[in-house]
């Protein structure tokens, strides 16, 4: 069986990770536009750089949970493949082997002049005056508000081969990743697992629990491992 699972917020919550709605619309105290958009780095780069040199330093601390813990042992039994907008690494650290990060990776950097240009960081710092081989300065490997979504393709690719959709702790709010639901196939068989559901899409069942009860509740269902 081929299962793909859509990740956000709510799976990396019960981990210690702050999401932005239950931040009261502030990332640590910041607004959005602040630290999250091509203008704010061109305003102020070394404000957006400690702002995710927190949140670097932060993931550090925090480990998987029971939820991505079944995701990762479900890919021993079928094939999975995660679809996060998520840019931490807790699917990863998990054991998952296929995850495509929309919104980017916490854990790389990358060139101002060439896009291309991506190294791996860890959970180290980034300064002014960090910069590739070939000067540029090196920015989080991040896909900031107003900027293109470029694994969208690829996204719709996997999802629209499923047999069977998860889809953990997102609102289903931000575009373009919420219309990632209408590409699952018409046979494929859905679900939601979120505590608070809401804009749940045609055909979804729902499992309204947050993502470390809900998803090895899931998996007890549908007979799949749970670690």
């Amino acid at each position: 069986m081929n299962i793909v699972v859509l990740t956000g917020a709510g799976i990396s919550a019960p981990s210690g990770l702050r999401t932005f709605r239950d931040a009261g619309g502030l990332w640590e105290n910041h607004r959005m536009e602040d630290v999250a958009t091509p203008e704010a780095w061109q305003r102020d780069p070394g404000l957006v750089l400690r702002f995710y040199n927190a949140r670097r330093a932060q993931l550090a601390t925090v480990v998987p949970n029971a939820a991505h813990l079944a995701l990762a042992a479900w890919q021993h039994a079928h094939e999975v493949a995660i679809i996060t907008q998520n840019v931490d690494d807790l699917h990863e650290r998990a054991g998952s082997g296929q995850v495509l990060h929309l919104h980017g990776e916490l854990t790389k950097a990358r060139s101002v002049r060439n896009p291309a240009h991506i190294v791996g960081i860890g959970y180290a710092p980034i300064a002014l005056g960090d910069r590739c081989p070939r000067g540029g300065q090196l920015r989080p490997h991040i896909v900031w508000f107003g900027e293109a979504v470029e694994a969208m393709p690829e996204a719709e690719a996997i999802i629209a081969d499923a047999d069977m959709v998860v889809v953990i702790g997102t609102s289903l709010q931000v575009y373009p990743a919420a219309g990632l639901t209408a590409c699952a196939p018409v046979a494929a068989r859905c679900y939601l697992v979120d505590p608070n559901p809401s804009n749940v899409p045609p055909r979804y069942v729902v499992i309204a629990a947050s993502a470390e009860i809900g998803v090895p509740a899931l998996a007890r269902q549908l007979g799949l491992p749970v670690d």
